[in-house]
């Protein structure tokens, strides 16, 4: 398995370091569980032929990721669309193209490649997402953090504020960041990413980020009238060669 991610390494082309700018407004987190020994062909499969059929519906491809964690088991990927009422519409209209079913059931002749599917919808989450990205990233952290009710707001103010620009004080990336839609009318979580070249150095910068007292007086500052965090889910990606987002 890491034999064919380093070829497909290899021969991908290569992306600048520009900020991507994403036109959707209403965006779709999927994470993949496949099949034992079925990754390489759902790689395949969203190289050569879904990423392209997306477009052909006007869904947009915004990232695409391994698990760091379990890269021969899970895939993650992002895509948006216009608006949420337009998700449905062109979601329906991919799953029901000849040529996307023809290449479903040519991909999956030896098996079925996907055991689960899990999704999550998100907007952007406003004010978050104007700072550059200096560098691609090697490694990826996924941050989701469930917050205490009615605290969306201030969790907000804190990373425009303050937290961002600490990110980058100690060599962290900020990537997107997104507010779920909840189905339930439940209080957003607020998900984003940041990274850094490695894991290693990840850890290092975060833990510099964590121990810096410019964070811990802004967090105990915010936190004055009670916490806003209840939780944070934090999982680690690697960007596939083909993903937008890098």
């Amino acid at each position: 398995m890491r034999i064919f991610l380093l070829l497909l390494l290899f021969v991908a082309t290569s992306f600048s370091l520009k900020a991507q700018q994403f036109t959707s407004s209403y965006f779709e987190m999927r994470t993949y569980t496949v099949h034992e020994g079925k990754m390489p062909d759902l790689i395949k499969r969203f190289q050569n032929h879904t990423r392209a059929l997306f477009t052909k519906h006007g869904i947009e491809n915004v990232a695409y990721f391994l698990s760091e964690e379990q890269p021969e088991k899970q895939l993650t990927f992002i895509i948006g669309y216009p608006s949420a009422s337009e998700r449905d519409i062109r979601w329906n209209n991919f799953a029901n193209d000849p040529e996307w079913k023809a290449v479903a059931a040519a991909s999956e002749a030896n098996g079925k490649i996907v055991q689960k599917v899990d999704q999550v919808f998100m907007e952007w989450a406003k004010g978050l997402n104007s700072r550059k990205i200096s560098r691609p990233s090697g490694i990826f952290q996924l941050r989701t953090y469930h917050l205490l009710p009615g605290r969306l707001d201030a969790i907000q103010s804190r990373f425009r504020d303050h937290t961002q620009a600490l990110f980058e004080k100690q060599g962290l990336s900020n990537y997107p960041y997104w507010l779920t839609v909840e189905k339930d009318g439940a209080q957003p979580k607020l998900v984003y990413f940041i990274g850094h070249q490695s894991k290693e150095e990840f850890n290092t910068a975060f833990g510099r980020f964590v121990a810096d007292p410019e964070w811990i007086k802004v967090r105990d500052a915010s936190e004055a009238s009670g916490k806003i965090v209840e939780k944070i889910d934090a999982l680690f990606y690697t960007a596939l060669p083909f993903s937008p987002m890098k």
